[in-house]
């Protein structure tokens, strides 16, 4: 999964005359020294447009002279970024991306962006070049960095205070080449809000009482359908749109789902007359921006995270507004034993996700670690297995 920087060839020219050997030989120290040169200025860039001390202005000069082809003063720089909402251009989604168009712009992109309703089209745009960058949801990134895929894991982040210390964990330069594998690298993470467990019915208020039950799961997603299966309950696999319209007309009982979704989707539609939302958040959603990794080296990349990380705030204050005031009578509470033992479950389910290689162990580790750094009493924290 990691990327290295693509290196620069320096074409040598063989000439053979009639000079002595011994004037070849002379003069190949000379040419060695030249490329030493050349790579001791490279690497020099490098450190320079990755370090975070540095103003922005003298990173975007460091990258300049990394890349005058691509990212020169002389070359206007175009790139076209496809947005996922599900109500197109008037989304919120789209409307907050236009923080990002300004970013790109004070580095000299010039961005075209074009919104989607549905992600999976946008996915395969991206996939065939169409794209040179996608904003897509986590669940759906890990299908192209199980790194930042892995954010969305069950129960790693239980608010979004964990969310922010984790983020700003993960600006640490060293950490860039998680972000990248073969074709594709990771531009921004933005948080989407806490998720949780939308039910038809208050009696579903524990895993237990969720066996028999119809789940809904993401169509191209088979892990998701086979932990439900092992809770006894039938997986009804929906796309990201589908899911809340299966919910409200009574094709499923239980609906995972941002908090957001309850007013944008009209969620209380499918918790009417006796359902409610379980009091707990199971995860931190997120929207990830992928980007192709030869529109994007790793500075360039490395800058635009560190840009979305700065408009955390901004985004969760947005949310909250889209999310509104929700009704005290939907909400069902936990008793604190239960949410222990669903702290237990949550982890046994990362541990085996991860072994089945759809987590990323590195995440996981590093979720555990802010974990135990907000609150040292966790019972996981004494004798870490993550």
């Amino acid at each position: 999964m990691r990327f290295y920087l693509k290196k620069m060839f320096i074409c040598g020219v063989f000439v053979f005359s009639i000079m002595p050997l011994q004037a070849s030989v002379a003069t190949e120290p000379q040419l060695a020294s030249s490329d030493s040169d050349k790579n001791s200025d490279k690497k020099s860039l490098q450190q320079r447009a990755m370090n975070q001390k540095l103003s922005f202005e003298q990173r975007i000069v460091a990258i300049k002279q990394l890349y005058p082809e691509q990212w020169g003063d002389s070359t206007q720089v175009k790139r076209r970024i496809c947005i996922w909402d599900i109500a197109g251009r008037s989304g919120p989604i789209f409307s907050l991306a236009q923080d990002q168009k300004a970013e790109l712009s004070q580095m000299g992109v010039q961005v075209e962006m074009e919104a989607y309703t549905s992600e999976s089209i946008l996915t395969e745009d991206l996939k065939a070049g169409r794209c040179d960058a996608a904003l897509m949801t986590g669940l759906k990134a890990r299908t192209f960095n199980k790194f930042s895929g892995t954010i969305d894991s069950v129960g790693a982040l239980p608010s979004t205070k964990h969310f922010k210390v984790l983020l700003k964990a993960l600006m640490d330069s060293r950490l860039a080449p998680k972000f990248e594998n073969d074709h594709y690298i990771v531009l921004g993470v933005a948080p989407a809000g806490a998720a949780y467990i939308f039910v038809n019915d208050r009696k579903i208020n524990s895993l237990t009482k969720a066996a028999g039950k119809r789940i809904a799961v993401l169509d191209y997603d088979q892990t998701q359908a086979k932990m439900v299966l092992k809770l006894g309950a039938t997986p009804i696999p929906s796309s990201l749109v589908g899911a809340p319209n299966k919910f409200n007309n009574g094709a499923v009982d239980v609906l995972p789902a941002p908090l957001v979704a309850y007013g944008f989707m009209e969620l209380y539609r499918g918790m009417e007359p006796d359902g409610g939302i379980i009091d707990y958040p199971f995860s931190q959603a997120s929207m990830q921006m992928i980007g192709l990794k030869d529109k994007f080296p790793r500075e360039v990349a490395q800058i635009i995270r560190e840009s979305f990380f700065k408009g955390f705030d901004h985004v969760i204050k947005q949310l909250k507004v889209q999310t509104g005031d929700i009704p005290s009578r939907w909400w069902i509470p936990i008793p604190d034993q239960e949410k222990q033992d669903y702290e237990v479950l949550m982890q046994q389910a990362r541990i085996e996700l991860r072994e089945a290689d759809y987590y990323d162990g590195v995440m996981l580790r590093i979720q555990r670690k802010v974990r135990c750094k907000l609150d040292a009493t966790r019972f996981e924290c004494p004798n870490p297995v993550e």
